[in-house]
């Protein structure tokens, strides 16, 4: 499958430089919709891939191109899956990462270890925004949330995100490292195989 131009729904210039690496052979243009001047939609789906879907069928509208997003998020089990969706605004709209990993560890302080965890991502590719058939690809990467945080890398969660099969926290990953395990690496390549075969 070849999409000769592709807008992708995200503000974040290192997704699209990480998109734009790992989709080279399926796309040719491929731009931002901040470059297009598409502001973000609300999200009010309950689901990751439901707010994926959400994204791209928006900056396919207003693109009028095929267009890819993404929703992520941490999933606790001690927290029933918390914070989940609301990841990125877990202490509340707007919410800094130093907010959200406060409010989590304070949600876990008098939970034992270890407290399991995942991050989960979903990719939502459409070829306009009433595609009936969207390519769906999804990733999770296990691991358990730590009290004391560790590493320099990273965002987000990722200082007290422990990949327990290397005994490493996401942030004391490269980007290299983490472009290996991430979930988001995983749902692009679940993306990449599932384009080979259309």
């Amino acid at each position: 499958m070849y999409i000769p131009r592709l807008v992708i729904a995200t503000h974040n210039a290192g997704k699209l430089a990480e998109f734009s690496l790992l989709l080279a052979e399926f796309a040719g243009e491929m731009i931002s919709q901040q470059e297009l001047g598409i502001a973000a939609v609300t999200e009010t789906e309950d689901t990751f891939e439901g707010n994926a879907l959400l994204k791209a069928r928006h900056a396919a509208e207003w693109a009028g191109c095929a267009a890819l997003a993404d929703d992520s998020g941490l999933e606790v089990d001690a927290l029933n899956g918390a914070p989940g969706v609301y990841s990125a605004r877990y202490a509340g709209e707007g919410a800094t990462d130093a907010l959200n990993n406060a409010h989590l560890l304070a949600a876990l302080r008098e939970i034992p270890a270890p407290r399991t965890a995942r991050y989960r991502a979903v990719l939502a590719l459409v070829s306009g925004p009433s595609d009936p058939t969207p390519v769906i690809a999804r990733g999770v990467w296990e691991g358990e949330i730590i009290l004391d945080p560790r590493g320099e890398y990273g965002f987000g969660y990722d200082p007290f995100f422990m990949v327990t099969s290397i005994n490493k926290t996401a942030a004391e990953l490269s980007l290299k490292e983490k472009n290996q395990l991430s979930h988001r690496s995983q749902a692009l390549r679940a993306l990449q195989a599932r384009l080979r075969c259309l």
